[in-house]
């Protein structure tokens, strides 16, 4: 039995969930999220304990690989319409900055060219200085892949640390050859 799947999802004051045919979906304060869930699990919403129980619905394998699935993307719905998901990426090096125009994320990171972004549906960014960028929306899944792009353009690399970057992150430096000779 799947440790994560049989613990329940509590549901916060002001969050409303419906389970209709194969469907889930958490409305809140930041919005509303509807996710697919598939027939080898049930998803049953506990009124009396204002709670949300992911159970099996056989005893397959698959059904034992999405029970805890399930009850994880369940309870970051939960979380997202209740307080949002964040992201914060910085840039390091001469030159290199983040700028937000419209629905566009411009990032310069040392090539020739700007490289534009665009924002998808659903999220904010906003630059609250040249070099950090926050990346903010209910969707966990939405936020960190569109974070995640944003740090492909340039990752840090190793010998100068010059790159995009997770806020807080820390880049393995290594020793140039020049330091090695010496």
């Amino acid at each position: 039995m799947s440790r994560i799947g049989k613990k329940p999802v509590i549901i916060p004051a002001g969050v409303k969930v419906v389970v209709e045919k194969q469907y889930f979906t958490a409305e809140g304060p930041l919005g509303k999220l509807t996710q697919w869930f598939s027939p080898n699990v049930r998803v049953n919403v506990d009124a009396a304990a204002n709670s949300v129980v992911v159970s099996r619905a056989n005893e397959s394998r698959d059904a034992a690989a999405m029970h805890g699935l399930y009850r994880a993307l369940i309870q970051n719905m939960v979380n997202g319409v209740t307080k949002g998901y964040e992201k914060r990426l910085e840039i390091f090096g001469t030159g290199y900055l983040f700028a937000v125009a419209g629905t566009e994320l411009q990032v310069r990171a040392g090539f020739a060219h700007e490289v534009k972004k665009q924002v998808p549906v659903g999220l904010t960014v906003a630059c609250p200085d040249q070099t950090h960028v926050s990346i903010k929306g209910i969707d966990k899944q939405l936020v960190g892949q569109f974070a995640a792009e944003v740090r492909a353009i340039r990752k840090a690399e190793p010998y100068l640390g010059k790159g995009i970057k997770y806020e807080g992150e820390v880049i393995r430096r290594k020793e140039s050859k020049a330091a090695a000779k010496k």
